[in-house]
């Protein structure tokens, strides 16, 4: 069973993973190095290992810039409100959304991670329908207000811009959104006080007609 983070350790972790991304574009600055070979290259060997490192290989600052503030608010609601299930949805994101590109992608290189921020949204938001708990709700409602768009980014718009990195994102969301709807457990129900008293009033009428003599009931019905 996962250990369930606090939003501040959500989002500490989420942004560490940003601040990584951000190293490797200063890396790729100052040695002259150019990382966007180990993009995804459709349909050819040595474009496979794009699976895996394309997410983090980012064509401009601008580029990165975009997906670290939905990294880091998709991200911190999934590592936030899903313990059992987020290193598994993460991990699935990542490869299935990436082999996607692979095998349908147009024959250029894929980088960035936004079919990781695509994903993460799909999963957010489509969990969130099959659970219908308080907190995948409210999760849901920050996500969607803060990305909804993403909703459209699946389809082609930008030729400069790797739709099917989207689009694959997504599905692997919401695949990943009807795998995992039962492994987290439902948030606990808090009791106010006045359901307490509620709770006792009745507990103490019932001990009331437990107390009451049997003799005068039946005088009551006599």
């Amino acid at each position: 069973m996962g250990k369930e983070y606090s939003i501040w350790r959500s989002l500490k972790a989420s942004a560490a993973f940003v601040t990584f991304l951000w190293m490797v574009m200063v890396f790729e600055a100052f040695t002259g190095w150019y990382l966007g070979h180990f993009g995804i290259y459709p349909r050819e060997p040595f474009g496979a290992i794009g699976i895996l490192t394309a997410p983090l290989i980012h064509g401009s600052a601008e580029h990165l810039a975009a997906n670290s503030l939905a990294l880091l608010i998709l991200g911190s609601a999934l590592l936030y409100g899903y313990p059992r299930s987020r290193w598994p949805v993460l991990i699935i994101i990542w490869l299935a959304s990436g082999f996607g590109v692979w095998l349908f992608g147009r024959t250029s290189f894929h980088i960035g991670a936004s079919g990781l921020t695509h994903g993460l949204f799909f999963y957010l938001f489509f969990i969130s329908l099959l659970r219908r708990d308080k907190r995948s709700i409210a999760l849901m409602m920050i996500a969607f207000f803060m990305y909804g768009g993403m909703l459209m980014g699946i389809f082609p718009r930008d030729p400069q811009i790797s739709f099917e990195y989207h689009l694959f994102g997504g599905m692997a969301g919401l695949m990943c959104a009807f795998m995992f709807r039962r492994w987290d457990p439902l948030p606990k129900r808090k009791v106010y006080d006045y359901e307490k008293s509620q709770v006792e009033e009745q507990d103490a009428i019932g001990d009331l007609w437990q107390q009451t003599p049997p003799e005068t009931s039946r005088r009551h019905w006599d």
